[in-house]
């Protein structure tokens, strides 16, 4: 990680974003709820966090050729995340295939990006060091996925601009480089802007590492994991019995710090079970009834969380219903975003650009000025965009024909020059040092720049329409 760090807003009105990603690749077992799902989970609830989580499909797809395995791999993650408490109404959860920007930034990143770069990747270069190994060629069976897999992460990471990305360490280069990229794209393209914060690596060191069956780290490659759902709660009794412990038989002492059975207990359990744990070993408690102890404590943990995932892999509809929303969400931030990274590289369009596909149903409704009296009876207008949010609110005027005249007022004005950015990340719109009109109060300055965009693009959408009217 580079010495050189980003500022993370300090303020109690702003909030820091965090970014997590899914390889969507296989089935979680108890380690992954351990290591990545329980503390994200705890994370996303804390005051302040603006929590992005997504299922990162494009990248199954380096390692993975089966569709019926990667297709089923994205509904049994979705559904482990939401049963085990991820919150989408407080949270942004997509599929990371469901936002096309995602692809299309990669893309320009990787017109960017040395080669040089990712020869150094450490997933790149262990795949050559096998081959040379082996005595064949050094990029055989080398697939451009897994050479520019760093590119595709450093899309996934500035389309949204996070402030922290929780990684293992093994993943610690690859911010590092999307952080390099992004600096490259801000000095080459920035003019003074830029557009991509650069990304924090977050290690989370208390974070439980659990052992598998045979006591070295619990992972599939190792054929020693412990289910999470999969199976209910017989086939998470069978392979706990089938944890590898020493031969000390039933009373004699068992040391439980060199136990990994105790380690997994100890992961989930309280500190003060954890103790009497320790001391029934410690009085001769047999490994037989050492696991009995174990599987009954997961189960009372794990049932209801397993009852949820049932219901919702019973109901897939529902897991689409989610993620589809999640996804418009995620939209409503990339599709402005990248009109800008278009603008920036020479790419701006010369017709009004499609907005993103919303996962709403289609009200009928069209973007619109209302007119209203406000609680201190002053008349106002207000400009809603197509999906209900307000993207300006006029000033209090004295008679209702004064507001009437904000709308075609807006209209006819060019609304570049006379944007304000202010502190709380919102925006004023001012005419002759008069305010015409202001924004809601947004998180962050990627969402009010996005929603600059959106105010731009509305007003031209009706301008058209006044004009005839006229």
């Amino acid at each position: 990680m580079s010495a050189e760090q980003t500022p993370i807003p300090s303020s109690a009105s702003q909030s820091v974003r965090v970014l997590t990603g899914i390889t969507t690749s296989g089935t979680p077992h108890l380690g992954n709820y351990a290591g990545a799902i329980r503390p994200a989970v705890a994370s996303s609830r804390q005051p302040n966090v603006d929590a992005f989580f997504f299922l990162a499909d494009y990248h199954a797809l380096i390692k993975c050729d089966d569709p019926q395995r990667v297709a089923r791999s994205r509904l049994e993650i979705a559904a482990t995340w939401l049963a085990a408490g991820l919150d989408p109404d407080k949270v942004t959860f997509y599929r990371q295939s469901d936002v096309p920007e995602i692809p299309e930034l990669s893309w320009i990143l990787t017109c960017i990006t040395p080669k040089g770069l990712m020869n150094r990747a450490h997933a790149y270069k262990a795949s050559v060091d096998q081959n040379v190994a082996r005595n064949v060629e050094p990029d055989d069976g080398v697939n451009m996925g897994l050479f520019s897999y760093p590119v595709l992460m450093a899309a996934d990471i500035l389309m949204f601009n996070a402030n922290r990305v929780p990684v293992g360490r093994d993943q610690i280069q690859h911010l590092e480089m999307a952080r390099d990229i992004a600096q490259r794209f801000n000095h080459q393209y920035g003019a003074g802007r830029d557009y991509f914060v650069l990304p924090d690596v977050q290690i989370d060191e208390d974070v439980a590492t659990l052992p598998g069956l045979d006591g070295r780290k619990m992972s599939k490659s190792y054929n020693n994991t412990i289910p999470l759902f999969e199976g209910g709660a017989k086939a998470l009794s069978n392979a706990i019995a089938r944890i590898v412990t020493d031969s000390r038989a039933p009373g004699e002492s068992k040391d439980a710090d060199a136990s990994h059975l105790f380690l997994i207990y100890k992961a989930f359990a309280t500190p003060q079970d954890t103790e009497n744990f320790r001391r029934e070993l410690a009085d001769g408690m047999g490994w037989g009834d050492a696991k009995q102890k174990l599987a009954a404590h997961l189960e009372g943990i794990l049932a209801p969380m397993r009852e949820q995932y049932v219901t919702l892999m019973d109901n897939p509809e529902r897991i689409e219903d989610i993620l589809h929303a999640g996804a418009a969400k995620a939209r409503k931030l990339a599709t402005p975003f990248m009109q800008q990274i278009r603008e920036a590289i020479g790419l701006r369009n010369g017709t009004r650009v499609a907005s993103a596909a919303p996962a709403k149903k289609k009200s009928g409704k069209a973007a619109r000025f209302i007119s209203f009296r406000d609680e201190a009876g002053a008349f106002r207008s207000r400009l809603v965009a197509a999906d209900g949010d307000t993207l300006l609110l006029s000033a209090p005027y004295a008679e209702p024909k004064q507001a009437g005249q904000f709308s075609s007022q807006l209209l006819s004005l060019d609304l570049r020059s006379l944007i304000r950015r202010n502190p709380d990340y919102s925006i004023t719109v001012v005419l002759d040092e008069q305010e015409l009109g202001a924004s809601p109060a947004m998180q962050s300055e990627m969402e009010r720049e996005s929603l600059i965009v959106r105010l731009l693009q509305t007003v031209e959408s009706l301008a058209p329409a006044s004009d005839a009217s006229s």
